[in-house]
């Protein structure tokens, strides 16, 4: 898989998971777990290192607790913010 081409969306994205989880004071590992995915991945999601496929957006978002249009909203605020502070 090619990396995204856009910075600001995967950190939005990281930001986003990062804030929820630690809205439901989970760790990196609940998630990765109820995710069923390695605990590393989320660490490089929420670093905005790697970006999730389709699918496991959708575990991500039950893992937090979210639908995941709640999850992708909350993903897309962070995403607006960030690209008005960048200018872009």
């Amino acid at each position: 898989m090619r990396p995204s081409g856009n910075a600001l969306l995967l950190q939005a994205l990281g930001t986003a998971l990062k804030e929820r989880r630690n809205e439901l004071r989970l760790t990196q590992e609940d998630v990765a777990g109820a995710a069923e995915i390695d605990r590393p991945f989320v660490t490089m999601i929420e670093a905005a290192k790697k970006q999730p496929t389709i699918s496991v957006l959708w575990k991500l978002a039950e893992a937090l607790q979210l639908s995941p249009s709640d999850f992708v909203a909350r993903v897309d605020e962070r995403y607006e913010s960030y690209r008005a502070k960048s200018g872009k």
